[in-house]
């Protein structure tokens, strides 16, 4: 009988073709989503039992799903947050989790560097206005001269450092673990976070959604920040405080918001924020490119492989 492999990571047969051929060419048999979104507890419950691999989506992962699947030995995120996975409790259990950091840092980043420039160009509003016949001027900003912060260091912010630094942005980061060689070699200054808020006039979120992390972004910062200043996030809702920052894009406390991730997901149709005309909003959409799925997904299969050949995988989380 064949090893099974649960895919709770949507669109998988129709991006990771090679992925899905070295899985089945090494003899697994695979269990796809066929919901189009993230898994719920039932449908997740229905398809575990016999399961020794799961090639995880954004649906969450605890203990009651856990010890519905006794088989499970490798859980490999196709990205990079795991918030959605209690990694102690797979510990507990023998589970290794792993997940594809450092993978899709080009994608994100060159999304960042969209929204900047939507954002800073109106590049949305023109086009609508365009189509409806108009002929509308905007006077917006360019990258040049700005004073960029990234809060988090890690692969992405980093290369949103290396891209920007070609637009001639001047480059500050906070973060709790700095990589001074990463950084000098960027020509990135690490400063505290209060500065960053206080100095920046584009600042880009690139930490996880730890209880530490939760609501980073809140009023007091909102309030502290430049009027001018544009906040970017494409790594995690909870960061934000979404109440908060509908406050300051409504009252024009901050210049825009370019999102990519919300508290609570898939948002609703009745979100406060997409009445606004200076936020751009984005449905987590930042790492998929056909180029990172071709990557994650590899990696994602060679991780669960090597769990199930007794080999130490790539990106362990959960040692």
């Amino acid at each position: 009988m064949s090893e099974k492999i649960l895919i709770t990571a949507t669109n998988y047969s129709k991006y990771c073709a090679r992925a899905k051929r070295l899985l089945e060419e090494s003899g697994y048999e695979l269990i796809e989503n066929a919901f189009g979104r993230p898994m719920t507890f039932d449908e997740l419950k229905s398809r575990v039992s016999d399961v020794c691999g799961v090639v995880v989506g954004v649906d969450n992962w605890n203990e009651e799903i856990f010890k519905l699947a006794p088989r499970l030995k490798a859980m490999s995120r196709f990205g990079i947050g795991v918030d959605n996975i209690d990694l102690a409790a797979a510990k507990a259990r023998g589970i290794k989790v792993t997940n594809a950091r450092g993978i899709n840092a080009d994608s994100v980043a060159e999304y960042v560097v969209a929204l900047i420039l939507a954002l800073y160009r109106d590049i949305l509003g023109l086009d609508a206005s365009t189509r409806a016949g108009k002929w509308e001027r905007y006077v917006g900003n360019t990258i040049r001269g700005k004073k960029v912060g990234l809060v988090g260091f890690g692969a992405i912010a980093q290369y949103v450092a290396k891209l920007l630094s070609t637009f001639g942005a001047s480059l500050v980061a906070y973060d709790l673990f700095p990589d001074e060689a990463a950084a000098k070699r960027l020509g990135v200054a690490f400063v505290g976070f209060e500065e960053l808020i206080e100095q920046c006039d584009i600042i880009s979120l690139h930490v996880p959604s730890t209880p530490e992390t939760a609501k980073l972004i809140g009023e007091v910062q909102l309030n502290h920040m430049k009027r001018s200043a544009i906040l970017i996030n494409t790594a995690r809702g909870a960061v934000v405080d979404q109440a908060a920052l509908f406050e300051a894009l409504r009252r024009k406390r901050i210049a825009g918001a370019g999102i990519d991730v919300f508290e609570r997901e898939p948002t609703d149709a009745a979100n406060p924020l997409f009445a606004l005309d200076n936020v751009v909003v984005m449905p987590h959409s930042a790492a998929e490119t056909y180029e990172t799925y071709e990557a994650v997904s590899i990696a994602t299969a060679e991780a669960i492989m090597d769990v199930m050949d007794g080999k130490e995988p790539r990106n362990w989380l959960n040692k």
